[in-house]
């Protein structure tokens, strides 16, 4: 049974559908990252067992989890619970079969109607002014509808689900409009087709929907209304409407300036007349909200959609980039290619000894204040974070985004993470803290880079022998020292200053990789080939 979590409150609307297997806290790798001081790392989970129920299960949190107020340890979850962590709260919402009808149960009729739709308004189905009014009971009734078409108006502004707010649209509409079925169809924008998305109706029963009506909504966007379709010479070809006995019939377009976004269709069988004008006009005038309504979802989606890509890049991207991929103006390759890319290791020397020689706690601040400062040299140089190894921080040049100056612009980055360390190690040492040391390793060789991991977590990387190569190449440099394969050497061109090193013997090669130590960029080219490394042939 499908199920999410729906935060309560907030500045925008935000869900989380829910696997069979969810964890909830602090720390970004949680399934579902609760932004809130008081919550705990690890705060609690939420599994689907064997019934298909969910459970909810504290995992030992400092100050607890709440359902519908009252502390767990654990509890199965019901539709509507209100989950408490902290000062956040989220509502568990499921997805109940009982709450619609099956969508297979409605079909679209091939019917073949080619009369013009119009409506010839009679003034007395019309709302009239206050002094034309003679009957009390027929204000009440105006009144009633009136009422109830203002308060569909608050509660649709509350809605941030889209099954559910399409559900309390229909509701609302049988409550406004006295009809036998009523079903809401939107836009399909693959096929610019209208297909069901929520149907009520009082018998439990396959719908035919007239195609002929259908298509008059959509193509010319008003309203049609019949009060009696059986002897209606607009619909004599619509077989739909003939065999299963429709008397009345309104369906009205869901407009949200001028672009359709669906329509909603009801009817009834019971009566001749069951529909006026008054009801068009009600019914036309909620078919407005629900368009804005439905728009406004779509568009808090589609912000909240970007939020979350916009999150989920800013760790591996810089801003810049991330900025172009949202927008659409640069293209994100996701799957799994062949590529080549330029690996940049930076790892802090003798981190285990000065473990041994600090808290825990003061290790986890160091790293975090350390790594602050690296990613985000990294980022000025359009390089991508690929992940972090304990103390080791591996970026990526060329991947998921293409650049062509991908060597040279590593060797600058890891320069400048060498001065930016400097700085860093400056103000350690002012507040009498043991200084950094890193040692870095650059490789640029052809990989296979794209999402790699579980269904449930995937993490964009690159494979390949070239990143075994630029590991190695870290392991060996030492502290302050920037090693370089051959390589990237080449492609960055001649600004690159450099020195050679001992030749590596690296797994899995014959001979000996040349290694050189970057020592600063030339801001114009040399005159003549002096300074450059030829390309070896390894």
């Amino acid at each position: 049974m499908a199920a999410k979590l729906i935060l309560v409150g907030g500045d925008h609307p935000v869900e989380h559908l829910l696997s069979s297997f969810n964890t909830l806290g602090r720390h970004p790798d949680n399934s579902i990252q609760v932004l809130d001081r008081i919550v705990s790392k690890e705060h609690c989970r939420i599994t689907l067992s064997a019934d298909g129920r969910y459970l909810i299960r504290d995992i030992g949190s400092l100050n607890g989890s709440f359902v519908n107020g009252e502390k767990i340890t654990e509890r199965q979850l019901q539709h509507g619970d209100q989950i408490s962590l902290g000062n956040t709260t989220y509502r568990f919402v499921e997805d109940r079969p009982e709450d619609h009808l099956p969508l297979r149960k409605v079909t679209m009729m091939g019917d073949q109607v080619q009369s013009q739709v119009q409506s010839t308004l009679n003034a007395a189905s019309r709302f009239l002014p206050a002094s034309a009014i003679k009957d009390i009971n027929e204000l009440r009734k105006d009144y009633e509808k009136l009422r109830i078409a203002h308060e569909l108006s608050q509660k649709l502004s509350l809605d941030t689900d889209l099954d559910e707010l399409l559900q309390k649209i229909v509701d609302e509409t049988f409550q406004l409009i006295k009809a036998d079925r009523a079903v809401i169809l939107l836009i399909n924008p693959d096929t610019a087709d209208l297909e069901p998305r929520y149907v009520r109706q009082k018998r439990d029963e396959e719908i035919r929907l007239s195609r002929s009506i259908l298509d008059e909504v959509k193509n010319k966007k008003r309203a049609v209304l019949s009060s009696d379709a059986l002897v209606d010479e607009r619909f004599k070809a619509a077989k739909s409407i003939i065999m299963q006995g429709i008397r009345s019939t309104m369906c009205v377009p869901l407009l949200f300036n001028e672009k359709l976004l669906g329509a909603i269709h009801v009817d009834s069988m019971l009566a001749t007349g069951a529909f006026t004008e008054k009801d068009l006009l009600l019914f036309s005038g909620l078919a407005t909200q629900a368009a804005i309504a439905i728009e406004n979802h779509r568009l808090a989606k589609k912000i909240e959609d970007e939020a979350t890509a916009r999150a989920q890049f800013q760790r591996l991207l810089s801003p810049n980039l991330v900025d172009q991929i949202v927008s659409g103006q640069l293209a994100l390759d996701q799957g799994g290619a062949r590529r080549e890319v330029t690996m940049l290791f930076a790892d802090i020397r003798g981190f285990t000894s000065m473990s041994e020689r600090h808290t825990p706690e003061e290790m986890v601040v160091t790293l975090n204040e350390y790594f602050e400062v690296m990613v985000d040299v990294l980022f000025r140089h359009g390089g991508t974070l690929d992940k972090y190894v304990g103390d080791e921080i591996i970026g990526l040049f060329g991947a998921p985004v293409e650049l062509p100056d991908a060597p040279l612009r590593s060797i600058r980055c890891a320069l400048d993470m060498m001065r930016a360390l400097e700085e860093f190690n400056r103000s350690r040492e002012a507040q009498r803290k043991e200084p950094v040391a890193i040692g870095i390793g650059i490789n640029t060789g052809a990989v296979i880079a794209g999402a790699i991991g579980s269904t449930q977590t995937l993490q964009y990387t690159v494979i390949g022998d070239a990143v075994n190569t630029a590991s190695r190449l870290c392991g060996m440099a030492k502290p302050g020292e920037i090693l370089i394969s051959h390589s990237t050497i080449h492609l960055a061109g001649p600004h690159v200053i450099h020195e050679p090193r001992q030749p590596v013997l690296v797994k899995g090669k014959r001979d000996p990789l040349p290694v050189f130590a970057a020592k600063g960029i030339r801001e114009t080219a040399p005159p003549s080939n002096r300074g450059n490394t030829p390309l070896l042939n390894i």
